[in-house]
């Protein structure tokens, strides 16, 4: 049958238009809430968030536990829904779509990296790489191939056939991210991703993950409470009591003075 309502019709054609590579750069939400319910108690995590992100680039947004941020990413990522506004990523309206719609989307059009890295103990480096586009049904063997040369440009062309527990936890970030370009998304997001490393793979991820925004003119999200981080981006974001607070050029600043611009912003 036919989707008669709006919003139907707007997930079927979400869903049509979810081909591999073809999601833009872009991110807007408009008067975003999220509330959560602790016990009889309703709390309200986000209250009417409103961020423009029009182009490719590294972006942060940074804020204090509790400050919201992982429930927005989660709502950038299709994870979570919105109890009211809208959400726009790669250009589709997440908040129109159905859980089908939503699966693809999260599988085509961004890529997510977690702090956890959350690779498949049973399968090796290229496996891992490759299995969005096995649930997918793409062809093996076009897998294959674009998997390998992920890993050859992130480093890991030797480690293609370790499994996780005989890589370091720089290498297991870097297959997270391979994975999460497998299908060319126009937007990563980016969950405290240097949370479990050293400070050496800390440095060399964002190192990678500037490339990967200005070489395939990427949108790059780094969710994340450390100053340094958010010198490594652009432009940052500062998320304080469930709002947007403000927005910043962050790169090349210091920590100290990262800190300094995050606390004054908005006020």
């Amino acid at each position: 049958m036919t989707p008669s309502t709006p919003s139907a019709k707007a997930a079927t054609a979400s869903m049509q238009s979810l081909a591999p590579g073809t999601g833009s750069a872009g991110i807007a939400l408009s008067r975003v809430v999220k509330s959560y319910r602790q016990g009889r108690r309703a709390v309200q995590a986000l209250r009417g968030v409103d961020l423009q992100i029009d182009g490719p680039g590294f972006y942060g947004i940074m804020g204090a536990s509790g400050s919201g941020k992982s429930t927005l990413l989660h709502l950038l990522g299709g994870l979570d829904r919105p109890d009211s506004g809208s959400i726009t990523v790669a250009g589709h309206r997440l908040e129109a779509m159905d859980e089908a719609a939503l699966t693809l989307f999260r599988r085509r059009a961004i890529g997510i990296v977690f702090q956890q890295f959350n690779l498949l103990p049973t399968l090796d480096a290229l496996g891992n790489v490759i299995l969005p586009g096995v649930l997918d049904g793409r062809p093996r063997a076009d897998l294959e191939a674009r998997g390998l040369a992920l890993l050859e440009e992130l480093g890991l062309g030797a480690r293609a056939d370790h499994r996780p527990e005989a890589m370091s936890g720089g290498e297991q970030q870097r297959v997270a991210i391979a994975r999460a370009l497998l299908f060319e998304p126009g937007v990563l997001l980016a969950d405290e991703p240097t949370g479990n490393l050293d400070s050496a793979s800390a440095d060399r991820l964002w190192t990678i993950l500037r490339e990967v925004a200005s070489r395939r003119q990427m949108t790059v999200v780094v969710v994340t409470h450390e100053p340094i981080a958010a010198g490594n981006c652009v432009e940052t974001f500062v998320l304080r009591d469930g709002a947007v607070a403000g927005r910043f050029e962050s790169y090349g600043l210091t920590p100290s003075e990262l800190v300094l611009r995050a606390a004054s912003a908005g006020r």
